[in-house]
């Protein structure tokens, strides 16, 4: 491919690490559940196009996200997987024993800035949900497990509006005090902008939370998902998630639209000549494949355009 046409910028990553997040974010906010064997296959292709962190899945009670409700029987067919690191969501101690007991190396704990997302989404306040996750956190340290700490509506919330700076700030260093590796700022209602977006990233350093532990988890709703992204990356952040075909949203706030697209940052970053790792070919076949699992185009626009010049 001759393009895009790689323009280099100034004091940006020469490499940034995609975290995929389509095969458990993407595939819990669908209407079917997909078989177990597509989504095995779906993580393998995501392997071979180079991606080398791979949300697998999630270890919730079925009930509150049936389309994950085989985990047990996923996780094992990506044993094979040699040199891909494969996180997993765990709600709590139960679900984290869950993953322990399959060899899972890297767990996710799911934690709100918000109050209402947090009663939405876990029945506990922020600082019941902290509480919950800290003992989940200590004993995957425990075990020498990486842990990420997600932390939603860190730009905006369906029923609160506009998040306060030092609210966000405040859970976002609760997460890396008990022990989180890494911290993912999630837009999940897709209402950041790039200036909002650098001055959390600056409150967050001036609070002892270093850039490098630091990822960003954009959603497309408003159409600032890349800029968003740009911004970040200008700021120093080097983790950026993403989604295979643009698939997800949030089950549990209903104008959350779909993720970033891994393809549409993979050509901006390609583009920008950052290192990514990944084959967008590859990958784009891999977004067209799903698409025709679950019987609709993608939503990528990067995935169409090169689709219809394959076609």
């Amino acid at each position: 491919m001759t393009l895009p046409m790689v323009v280099p910028a100034q004091d940006l990553p020469a490499r940034v690490r995609i975290h995929e997040v389509g095969a458990r974010d993407g595939l819990q906010n669908e209407k079917s559940v997909v078989p177990t064997e597509v989504k095995a296959e779906f993580v393998h292709r995501l392997a071979a196009a180079g991606l080398s962190t791979i949300e697998a899945t999630s270890f919730v009670h079925p009930k509150w996200v049936p389309q994950l409700a085989d985990a047990e029987a996923l996780f094992p067919l990506l044993g094979d997987l040699d040199g891909v690191a494969l996180p997993v969501l765990v709600p709590n101690e139960r679900g984290l024993d869950r993953a322990l007991a399959l060899g899972a190396r890297r767990i996710a704990v799911f934690a709100s800035a918000t109050e209402s997302f947090a009663k939405a989404n876990l029945n506990r306040t922020v600082d019941e949900s902290l509480a919950m996750f800290e003992p989940v956190v200590t004993r995957a340290k425990e075990r020498k497990a990486h842990v990420r700490g997600y932390l939603s509506m860190c730009f905006g919330d369906p029923w609160e509006g506009a998040v306060p700076v030092h609210q966000v700030v405040r859970v976002a260093k609760a997460l890396v005090d008990m022990g989180c590796d890494e911290l993912s700022l999630g837009d999940t209602i897709g209402v950041a902008t790039p200036a909002h977006v650098q001055t959390l990233l600056a409150e967050l350093n001036e609070e002892g939370v270093p850039t490098s532990s630091i990822g960003v988890h954009f959603h497309d709703t408003y159409g600032q998902a890349l800029s968003n992204t740009l911004a970040a990356l200008q700021h120093g952040v080097s983790t950026v998630d993403a989604s295979a075909g643009g698939l997800g949203g949030c089950p549990y706030a209903k104008s959350a639209t779909g993720n970033l697209a891994t393809e549409d940052l993979v050509w901006m970053l390609q583009g920008l000549g950052i290192d990514t790792g990944v084959d967008l070919g590859l990958l784009t076949a891999t977004s067209v494949w799903m698409a025709g699992q679950l019987g609709r185009p993608s939503p990528s626009r990067t995935v169409r355009a090169l689709s219809h010049q394959e076609s």
